[in-house]
């Protein structure tokens, strides 16, 4: 509960009266709380809390309820006067008095009439301070009478006269609402020629024919009794007369006819309000309705104006076809002149409506209640306003104060009582009333002397928790009188806190404007006055707010796809939130697609409906937090609708259409096809595209098309599905506007002539009876042109023809409304033949060993009976030739474009024999062939042997056998063998240059070291030049002896004494192959390098020019001998097309190493070999015999 607090003042003087209109302005009193303990011990005026309207309309069908509620202490007594005079409830069994209440209830449903009790009722509710009156309450029973009967004469009138049925309901109570309905209760159509006025008459305008009915029946409904009444119908009947029924007219008598004004067209007049000018009078708060309706041909329009100002832009409303203007809330300040305004093509007419404002009482001050102690001052104020100024006049207990029983503490000045040393005897209620002729207001205060010490009405040790930064308002709800004086303390000790840091109210509650930490605490709130003191302790503690540090984002989706929005909420940890999720500020869908989880909001199969805003609202006790993101749900555009064709002409319509729901993203283009339903139906082709702001198109039609039309909406999303067809729409034949295209002409046979074109579909055709004329002549002749009409084809065979011609031919299209355009003409050609003349003059040059040139001179243009297409070299070798049937030979074709006369036989194998001869080419075929021609190419270098192979192996031999190569490119010289060796750690050693006579296949080499692998690189050679090589390894045997010799060891080894020497031995070598690797991993050079440095491989030299090859890089297949440290396996036969090197050779086993940059250590030569498929496993460690040879 809260106090209202204001200033004490100081006891008036007489010498201060002229201070007491300023000092009221400051004068109030407590307000008693409704504390239900506190209401227990304090004794108070009565005060109405409730009561029934001053215009009381009570339904007669049911029981009379006038209501009076008071409250009080000790409880008031009620009592009611009726028409002035005391109303003894006792005397009449009918009406009671509610128990613990003032309220009447008239029995009326049993038996008894509403009408009764019809009249003007106040209350009284009265106790030991004083009484209480209610306002007159005029009580009346509703009515709803019937139409008086009467009987209505039919109306007849001529078009275009103006008309007005009067309704005249009853009056009833409250007055009935108007509506003008035909017998089947539907309501007649209203506009700006026909409507209803505010007195509920129908108004036309001017009268159309479609107005002639019998059934205008007007409707009066009374709410209060739910009855509705109608009016006998009428009957019009409107006569159309034109000119030439004008004397028809003239016969018919004025009162046959309603009205005589004239039905022609003419200037608008006033129907209602009747002249110029009007005068209207309006209560202030009421709705000021002006109403101006005219009559005219054509129908005026009606504007409004004020004269002396300007319309009130939020409260001004126009009805009835602005035949009715409207105001709301109407104050003073409206009152003027308002002009309405009739206007049609013939004229102008003005009406003004001079507006009066009046008010009845309404309150500027209305009085309060006065709890003051004794010897007290206090005033109540009670101010009113209204037009005409209202009058105040004062009561007490419901008597007026001129004869109420006198108080020496009370003195009135106008609107104004003062109190001066009020004592307990001064407690009464005073009633206000301030009226003029449009009503009265009645205000109940009551002065209640009250000498009570201070309490403290807010419970003891109430918690606060209040949210950091924010104001704590700790409450300090009292009473006391005279007035307590508050005090607030923070803990056990200190002084009372100042209004520097806390604000202090006057009905005792203590802010803190900016709540902290610091602020945490025990409060005590103190209350003093003379009578006595009273204290109470509060506390306060201070919460960390609740923050949401993950708001949700904006989204758009596309329709039928899941989003998520995410939310995390931050709060103090003695505080329990409770997240909830809204859409659009309401609930969540009861969807199954909507999942909440603990910090997430997810929607499946997102939907339309789905868009809009979602909410996370995350409460707690103290606090609450908000967080929003809009959901923009997207897709494809609804297919446009309400396709129409409009302005149909014969080569052009508009189209026009509504476009459909663009789906959230703005539709970017509309797309336009048509289907052709005499040609092509159930096809659809594109005719254009318009932006996606217009709806509209002027479409370009095509004659003899029966044409539907259908539209496609396009946003960023893509494209919609296509709307529905038009109607269709046929245009009228034409002739042809375009003829066929690609026109040729090409002979099939020597002696013929095939015209051919590509026809024309349907939709140009343009017309029924599509043909062609087909025209043609020769082209360096002096022939007319020759012309033939086909049906609809594409081809036309002109028979008869000399060979290879050039002929003129056109092709026109036609149906059976006209010609197309004039054709182009095209050239072509009759038929080819083969042609006759063979190339003269053909002679070979032999550039190099697979290429030659041929030279032949052209064959007359005449003789080649059609297009030169080119000319045809045959050319083969005639090696082996004798051996089969030359019928066998295989010949190979190059072909030369155009009128070539020369051209390159490349690819030639050399050192062989071929012959050519040349012909010329045309459409039709070859020509005969020119004479033979034989030519030679010269020796070239061979190919590599076709195998090696090593065999017979001994301790200080190998064998060596091999094949000539396939292509040998000339006749052999001799071969060449290169050999070196390669040691235990892969090295090699000096390479051996050998010279083989051509005539061998076989070589053995001799004084070979024993158990010695060896590297072999062998080609061979003619007068051109080496050939490719071939490379193969193989070992020499191992030497019985020293094998015998390692046994011998070996058997030494069993002793232990050797054992531990050789174990000794051994670990010694593995620190050093550590060492080693450890240097080799650190970059160092090794002498594997070395020994390459200083001894260059004499092999690697460039090629000449002349042996078409490169050096050592090039891309061609590289077998020079390897360099030292290089090491590859062998199986000891190793084709031409298995001897190319291979990174992987030199990679197996520990010796395959990586220098820190990444390069092999053992690859020093161009190329690699590749490994054989089966090779013995040469790149295994040497054998343990060898091992120990080495050591020792």
């Amino acid at each position: 509960m809260q106090l209202k607090i204001m200033p004490k003042k100081k006891r008036l003087s007489a010498g201060r009266v002229p201070l007491i209109l300023f000092l009221c302005q400051m004068i109030s009193a407590l307000d008693v709380p409704l504390d239900s303990k506190l209401l227990e011990d304090l004794v108070q005026p009565p005060t109405i809390t409730q009561q029934s309207p001053k215009d009381y309309i009570v339904d007669p069908r049911e029981n009379i309820v006038i209501q009076c509620e008071a409250q009080g202490k000790p409880p008031p007594s009620f009592s009611w006067t009726r028409n002035g005079t005391h109303f003894d409830i006792d005397k009449d069994p009918l009406v009671t008095m509610k128990a613990g209440s003032g309220t009447l209830i008239m029995n009326i449903m049993s038996e008894g009439k509403a009408e009764t009790y019809e009249g003007v009722y106040q209350c009284t509710a009265r106790n030991e301070r004083g009484a209480a009156v209610s306002n007159n309450i005029v009580v009346r029973p509703s009515r709803s009478p019937l139409w008086t009967k009467e009987k209505l004469e039919p109306i007849t009138l001529r078009s275009g006269q103006s008309l007005v049925l009067p309704c005249r309901p009853p009056i009833g109570l409250p007055p009935a609402i108007i509506f003008w309905m035909d017998n089947s209760f539907q309501r007649l159509p209203q506009s700006e020629r026909v409507s209803q006025g505010l007195n509920g008459d129908l108004y036309f305008s001017n009268v159309l024919p479609e107005d002639s009915r019998e059934d205008y029946i007007c409707y009066a409904r009374f709410n209060h009794t739910q009855t509705i009444q109608q009016k006998q119908p009428i009957s019009v009947k409107v006569i159309l007369v034109d000119e030439l029924n004008d004397t028809i007219a003239a016969n018919l008598s004025d009162t046959e006819v309603y009205g005589a004004k004239s039905s022609r067209e003419r200037p608008p007049t006033f129907l209602t309000p009747q002249g110029n000018a009007s005068n209207k009078e309006e209560l202030r708060g009421n709705v000021l309705s002006l109403e101006c309706i005219a009559e005219g041909l054509p129908t005026p329009v009606i504007y409004w104006i004020k004269e002396d100002g300007t319309l009130p832009i939020n409260r001004t409303f126009y009805r009835n076809f602005q035949k009715t203007l409207q105001i709301t809330q109407v104050s003073e300040a409206d009152s003027g002149k308002y002009q309405c305004i009739a206007k049609n093509a013939l004229g102008v007419i003005h009406h003004t409506i001079s507006v009066t404002v009046k008010a009845a009482p309404y309150w500027i001050m209305a009085p309060q209640n006065l709890v003051l102690s004794p010897g007290e001052d206090g005033a109540l104020i009670c101010r009113a306003n209204g037009n005409p100024k209202p009058r105040i006049s004062w009561l007490s207990n419901g008597v007026p104060i001129e004869i109420a029983p006198d108080d020496p503490s009370r003195k009135i000045n106008g609107d104004t009582i003062i109190f001066s040393s009020v004592q307990e005897r001064s407690s009464a209620v005073y009633q206000c009333n301030a009226s003029n002729e449009y009503g009265y207001l009645l205000g109940n205060a009551f002065v209640n002397v009250l000498a009570e010490p201070p309490r403290i009405l807010t419970s003891e040790n109430t918690l606060y928790q209040v949210i950091a930064n924010r104001p704590a308002l700790l409450d300090c709800a009292f009473f006391g009188s005279p007035l307590p004086t508050i005090e607030w303390f923070k803990g056990t000790k200190g002084s009372a806190l100042r209004e520097d840091t806390y604000v202090l109210h006057e009905n005792g509650t203590l802010e803190i404007p900016v709540a902290q930490k610091d602020s945490t605490g025990t409060y005590t709130c103190v209350a003093r006055n003379k009578l006595g003191m009273a204290k109470n302790e509060v506390h306060l503690e201070i919460k960390d707010p609740t923050r949401i540090i993950k708001q949700p984002e904006y989204a758009v989706v596309q329709r039928g796809s899941t989003v998520s929005f995410e939310c995390k909420v931050k709060h103090d940890h003695t505080l329990i939130p409770t997240v909830i999720w809204l859409k659009d500020n309401g609930e969540l869908p009861s969807d199954g697609r909507f999942t909440v989880d603990k910090d997430q909001l997810v929607v499946a199969d997102v939907s339309d409906n789905d868009g809009g805003t979602y909410t996370c609202l995350a409460n707690t006790t103290l606090d609450n937090v908000s967080a929003s993101a809009v959901l923009s749900v997207v897709d494809v555009p609804n297919p446009p609708f309400d396709l129409e064709l409009t302005d149909q002409l014969d080569k052009s319509v508009q189209l026009s259409w509504t476009p459909g729901d663009d789906n959230n993203s703005p539709i970017t283009k509309f797309i336009i096809e048509y289907e052709d339903a005499m040609h092509e139906a159930g096809l659809w082709h594109h005719q254009t595209e318009v932006p996606g702001t217009q709806t509209t198109a002027q479409l370009k039609l095509s004659p003899y098309v029966n044409y539907s039309f259908r539209v496609m909406a396009e946003n960023s999303l893509g494209r919609s599905l296509p709307s529905e067809a038009s109607e269709q729409y046929l245009t009228k034949a034409a002739e042809p506007d375009k003829n066929p295209v690609t026109v040729e002409g090409l002979g099939s046979e020597p002696d013929n002539l095939v015209i051919t074109w590509q026809p024309l579909n349907g939709f140009e055709s343009n017309g029924p009876g599509l043909q062609y004329k087909v025209s043609w002549r020769q082209k360096d002749g002096d022939d007319e042109w020759t012309s033939v009409v086909v049906a609809n084809v594409s081809k036309y065979i002109v028979s008869g023809t000399p060979t290879f011609v050039p002929y003129l031919i056109k092709v026109q299209a036609l149906n059976d409304v006209g010609f197309a355009p004039e054709p182009a003409v095209v050239m072509g050609h009759s038929g080819e033949d083969l042609p006759m003349v063979a190339p003269g003059n053909v002679h070979v040059t032999v550039v190099n060993s697979t290429l030659a040139e041929v030279h032949w001179d052209p064959v007359p243009l005449k003789s080649v009976r059609g297009h030169l297409q080119g000319y045809r070299i045959y050319y083969w070798t005639d090696q082996n030739s004798s051996k089969r049937n030359r019928r066998h030979i295989e010949k190979k074709i190059l072909t030369f474009q155009g009128s070539k006369t020369h051209g390159m036989l490349p690819g030639l194998e050399p050192f062989s024999h071929y012959t050519l001869n040349v012909r010329v080419v045309n459409g039709k075929g070859e020509g005969p062939a020119s004479p033979d021609r034989v030519f030679h190419t010269p020796e070239g270098v061979p190919s590599a042997p076709s195998s090696l192979k090593i065999v017979n192996p001994t301790l200080d031999s190998l064998t060596l056998e091999w094949d000539p190569p396939s292509h040998p490119n000339g006749i052999l010289t001799e071969y060449t063998l290169k050999y070196q060796p390669i040691n235990l750690t892969h090295e090699l050693g000096p390479l051996v240059d050998l010279k083989i006579p051509a005539n061998k296949t076989r070589w053995t080499l001799k004084n070979l070291n024993f158990s010695t692998r060896y590297k072999f690189y062998f080609y061979a050679q003619t007068s051109a030049g080496s050939g490719s090589q071939i490379t193969e390894e193989a070992v020499t045997t191992v030497d019985e002896g020293k094998m015998a010799m390692a046994s011998r060891q070996v058997d030494i080894a069993t002793q232990g004494w050797f054992i531990g020497l050789m174990c000794a031995v051994a670990l010694l070598i593995l620190i050093l192959l550590i060492v080693c690797f450890i240097r080799r991993n650190k970059g160092g050079k090794y002498p594997v390098k070395e020994k390459e440095d200083a001894h260059p491989d004499p092999e690697i030299q460039p090629m000449k020019e002349d042996d078409g090859t490169f050096g050592e890089y090039s891309d061609a297949e590289d077998h020079k001998p390897l360099k030292k440290g290089s090491r590859t396996p062998s199986d000891r036969t190793v084709k031409k097309e298995d001897s190319d090197d291979s990174l992987v050779d030199y990679g197996e086993g520990v010796n395959g190493q990586f220098n820190e940059d990444g390069s092999f250590i053992g690859q020093y030569s161009g190329k690699k070999e590749k490994e054989p498929a089966e090779g013995n496993e040469s790149s295994e460690a040497p054998s343990p015999v060898n091992a120990m040879n080495s050591f020792v």
